[in-house]
């Protein structure tokens, strides 16, 4: 073979390894995949949750009404209330893990299922990135319409239709269960089994698309970092940037569509175009950046933790025989 044989294979095999190799389904162990995977979707809603907490306050209140913003909510909530205060609804929160669980498996089945029709990377995650969106928030709303009025509470309660009763009121101190409780009796009671779905079409329009542009973005994102950076770069470093500015990119593009479901399910409304309209009317157009630091500011240690999770989950849980095939 000659020289310049020789050092184009050679540089063919060093671009072999620069690439990002995507894990698919077919190369998963599944066992290992929904056992660790439990455990790093818990781990990740107990990181962020402070964030989302605050984002929603944001998001509610009128202008700056009660907070100037990310950093004055969070002193002003612990002051308050506390580090409690910054996971009021986390216990009720956890059981979106069910649905992190259903997003990431759509993700992945649909994702093969694309494949069968195009080899295009971003065709592949734009699909399964709305379709897993879809199937998780069929069973995240009802839970975050609950949630995000025990979010309310404390502090921001006014922002709020409901209320919880003061220890004085009961004579008991305020449990944790027993306040969910109060909140899913007073939604019942307000508005009936459908009370519990209220903003589900903003959420999906705010989600889908949050997801559909994510995934593509990321791997995106992840492509042209591996093309910067040095061929000894760790991959999963690379991965772990692509995250937040594919994150930052996406929440960018759909938070009006938040702001409008964060509305629409704390308030009680049921028009998003009249949410809408009223938003505009009374704080214009900067209204619809309202918790945007706050999302991006959560969606980084998110997306680095989800990254650096998921990716670890998948290498973890790959097949023994293909472990010595994976260039990382």
């Amino acid at each position: 073979m000659s020289h310049s044989n020789e050092d184009a294979a050679t540089n063919g095999t060093m671009q072999q390894k620069r690439n990002i190799q995507i894990i698919e389904w077919e190369d998963l162990d599944k066992r290992k995949f929904y056992s660790f995977g439990v455990f790093i979707t818990l781990s990740i809603r107990a990181t962020v949750y402070p964030a989302t907490l605050i984002r929603t306050r944001l998001q509610v209140q009128k202008g700056k009404s009660l907070y100037g913003g990310t950093f004055d909510a969070f002193i002003k909530i612990l002051r308050a209330e506390g580090v409690r205060g910054l996971y009021r609804g986390f216990m009720l929160n956890t059981f979106t893990i069910i649905s992190g669980q259903a997003y990431i498996t759509t993700y992945e089945l649909v994702r093969k299922y694309v494949s069968n029709y195009s080899d295009d990377n971003t065709v592949k995650s734009l699909v399964a990135g709305g379709a897993a969106s879809l199937v998780a928030q069929s069973i995240t709303v009802p839970i975050d319409v609950v949630s995000q009025q025990l979010m309310m509470q404390g502090q921001g309660e006014h922002l709020s239709r409901f209320r919880l009763p003061s220890k004085s009121e009961t004579g008991k101190p305020k449990i944790v269960f027993g306040q969910t409780r109060s909140i899913v009796t007073q939604i019942f009671s307000a508005d009936g089994l459908p009370g519990f779905y209220r903003g589900a079409v903003a959420s999906l329009l705010t989600y889908i698309p949050n997801s559909a542009v994510w995934w593509p973005f990321y791997h995106f994102y992840a492509e042209q970092l591996s093309n910067l950076a040095p061929s000894n770069c760790p991959h999963i470093v690379l991965q772990a940037m692509a995250g937040p500015l594919a994150a930052a990119t996406a929440s960018t593009v759909t938070n009006p569509m938040d702001v409008v479901r964060a509305r629409v399910q704390v308030e009680g409304r049921t028009s998003i175009i009249d949410t809408f309209r009223q938003l505009i009317r009374d704080e214009g157009a900067w209204g619809m950046t309202k918790g945007l630091s706050a999302r991006i500011i959560s969606s980084t240690p998110t997306a680095i933790v989800m990254v650096v999770g998921y990716e670890t989950l998948k290498k973890v849980s790959l097949r023994p025989e293909l472990v010595d095939s994976r260039h990382w």
